[in-house]
């Protein structure tokens, strides 16, 4: 199978969808922080978290789930999502390595569904946010 499907069709059960590295630089999340107006404390500054609570720097959770839904259409850029639901176990770390993963868990090919079981990991291959996300693929070439 190629790391990218077209059509519900395309899709195996059980298939891990290719993984890939966030940018999880404070560079970055700065950014993303500016473009949706969480451009300061616990987001984009190490001291402010720790004086918080926290480690460091963490990533917004609404970023975490972008990088989620990134994979899905890394995997099936035509893909329609219609439902991420996650559980933020701890958190994803700025600066921190980390991966997104994905395991196609369901399939309905009458319906041109497919259920993901998705996470985040880090180094340590510790699960930060895991869930479920449902999207809809073309079905005999349509939507």
């Amino acid at each position: 199978m190629s790391d990218s499907v077209e059509n519900i069709t395309d899709v195996e059960f059980g298939v891990e969808l290719p993984a890939f590295a966030p940018d999880t630089s404070l560079e970055n999340v700065k950014h993303h922080g500016e473009f949706i107006g969480w451009g300061s404390g616990r987001f984009v500054d190490h001291e402010i978290a720790r004086s918080q609570g926290f480690p460091g720097a963490i990533v917004p959770g609404v970023m975490s789930q972008g990088f989620l839904g990134a994979m899905i259409h890394r995997w099936a850029p035509n893909a329609v999502i219609t439902a991420i639901d996650t559980v933020f176990r701890a958190p994803v770390l700025v600066d921190q390595p980390h991966k997104i993963n994905g395991v196609v868990t369901d399939i309905n090919e009458e319906e041109g569904t497919v259920e993901i079981d998705i996470s985040i990991t880090n180094e340590a291959d510790e699960t930060r946010v895991f869930g479920t996300a449902t999207a809809r693929l073309p079905v005999d070439g349509t939507q």
